[in-house]
């Protein structure tokens, strides 16, 4: 671990594929010396039925900290996080449905009802392309689950988050994106991509993700910067790729046959893909990183993976290279445009109106 700003990079830059050098959540725990040391914290966690979801959990429970996790199906839930997680008396379940926006009010009630502090808040959930539909609320499902939802939670907890927020610790707000983001712009016009040729199922997925991205940076710009210029403890966005990992989102992404030029391309870059991919445990420690190391406060809008600072992607980049897109990931004026229409979409008043 010898570049503080980023001590996982060696093993980041030559991966060897699932359980390689690569940390685990638990080890971000330990590096960080955090094993037992949050039991004052409070951290809601979406999307805790599977995948990195659990494993998220699983190493922040260790910090002692008590723990709100959502699910649509908390049998389901239950299962995969196991009795040592389930009887954990810090551990609390919560019914959250990310097609609904009545259920994000009612998931947003409870947790409320139930503790008045939250210093952490991970929206992991998610779906990963899927044919066009809408959500009840009349929203494409890529948008109206993986960012309108999210979004719409997030403006009901945070001043929650707000009040929570120490100098000793302050509040943060973790969006899981993709490297996908980089694929396609926010289509203002079109969000709903029902014009003809708009909608793809990787185009639906890609402008959710952006809309992850630029729901942090604006919440670091709104409510992170201003306070810190005042040296009070703000609120911070953090956007980040987990990496490959082979969990549910991916489970039913068989693409197009043979005829995708998708195919190919992963074809010819089989072994690259395969040595880049994580175990679940692997792949929550980006998250896991930015929900708890220090070091990511007061640095502005950022955006992680591999458990660490994110750099332009190479030029002439293809779908598996890393890093983020200058000029779309780090878009101010569409990253405030992207907050103004979802709060009017899903019904808040914008604080800067």
């Amino acid at each position: 671990m010898d570049d503080p700003e980023n001590p996982y990079a060696a093993a980041a830059r030559h991966p060897k594929g699932p359980h390689d050098a690569r940390p685990t959540a638990l080890q971000i725990i330990r590096d960080e010396n955090l094993t037992g040391a949050l039991s004052d914290l409070v951290i809601l966690i979406t999307g805790c039925s599977s995948g990195i979801g659990v494993e998220t959990a699983r190493a922040l429970a260790s910090t002692g900290a008590t723990l709100y996790l959502t699910a649509r199906n908390l049998t389901k839930a239950r299962e995969a996080l196991g009795p040592e997680l389930v009887c954990n008396p810090k551990v609390h379940l919560l019914v959250l449905d990310l097609d609904s926006l009545d259920s994000v009010r009612s998931c947003a009630s409870t947790f409320l009802s139930k503790s008045d502090k939250l210093n952490i808040l991970i929206t992991n959930a998610g779906i990963r392309h899927v044919v066009w539909s809408k959500t009840p609320d009349g929203f494409e499902r890529h948008f109206g689950v993986n960012h309108l939802s999210h979004f719409l939670l997030t403006q009901l907890l945070l001043p929650t988050l707000q009040e929570s927020s120490t100098m000793a610790f302050q509040s943060r707000v973790v969006a899981l994106s993709s490297t996908a983001h980089r694929n396609a712009p926010v289509n203002f016009d079109d969000l709903n991509l029902e014009k003809p040729g708009a909608y793809t199922k990787p185009t639906g997925y890609a402008q959710s993700k952006l809309a992850n991205v630029y729901m942090a940076s604006e919440i670091t710009r709104r409510y992170g910067q201003p306070k810190a210029v005042a040296h009070k403890p703000g609120v911070w966005g953090l956007a980040v790729h987990p990496g490959g990992i082979r969990t549910g989102l991916q489970q039913g992404d068989n693409g197009g046959g043979l005829r995708d030029p998708m195919t190919w391309y992963y074809l010819r870059h089989l072994w690259r893909i395969l040595n880049m991919f994580k175990t679940p445990e692997q792949g929550a420690a980006t998250t896991v990183v930015a929900a708890v190391a220090k070091r990511f406060e007061g640095r502005g809008a950022l955006y992680l993976e591999d458990c660490g600072l994110a750099v332009p992607v190479r030029k002439g980049w293809g779908i598996i290279d890393p890093g983020y897109l200058p000029g779309r990931t780090d878009n101010e004026a569409d990253a405030k445009k992207c907050w103004e229409v979802s709060c009017r979409l899903v019904g808040v008043k914008d604080d800067e109106v």
